[in-house]
């Protein structure tokens, strides 16, 4: 079997969130727990130069990923990814309690997402998405006889080393997303 021309991703498999460190280096993966949707769209902004009632020219400031993500349930590790803030484990089994703080001062760290579909035409289609960060908002929603829902939504500046914006990765063979 080779790899299929045209890829056609169908359904949501799993998204993989990666901290970044303030020296660059990626951690390890984190699964947001029922992963429902991960969405982007490569966007820039213009500056146009306008003379004589038309425009001369038109000049972009640089692309940038927009993202948004939506989970059902809540993991505190992926959480803190994307917020930032401390998780800080007490007690002992069967009585252990994670406790998730975030302080005013703590800022929201960059991090790396990655999204997988299976490709109805074979294998699997990825995106990912380098150096993100959560500038939009950070939601949960609690609601009666409803799931708990995570929502975020930021944007992909690319990688510090490689200028690598986004890439698309569609491999012959369906593979989970390594941490």
């Amino acid at each position: 079997m080779t790899i299929a021309t045209n890829a056609l991703p169908f359904g949501l498999r799993e998204v993989v969130l990666r901290p970044i460190d303030a020296a660059g280096v990626v951690g390890v993966g984190i699964k947001l727990p029922a992963a429902r949707t991960f969405s982007f769209s490569e966007t820039e902004d213009f500056e146009e130069l306008a003379g004589d009632d038309v425009i001369q020219a038109s000049h972009g400031s640089g692309p940038v990923v927009e993202w948004d993500l939506e989970a059902g349930g809540i993991s505190i590790a992926a959480y803190k990814v994307m917020a930032g803030g401390a998780s800080v484990d007490t007690g002992t089994t069967p009585a252990v309690v994670r406790t998730f703080t975030k302080k005013r001062t703590d800022a929201r760290p960059y991090f790396e997402v990655e999204g997988r579909a299976i490709s109805d035409s074979g294998g699997d289609v990825r995106c990912k998405v380098f150096r993100c960060k959560a500038d939009g908002a950070l939601e949960g929603e609690f609601g009666n006889g409803a799931f708990f829902l995570t929502a975020a939504s930021g944007k992909g500046y690319g990688d510090a080393t490689s200028d690598e914006l986004y890439k698309f990765i569609h491999s012959e063979t369906a593979a989970a997303i390594t941490p």
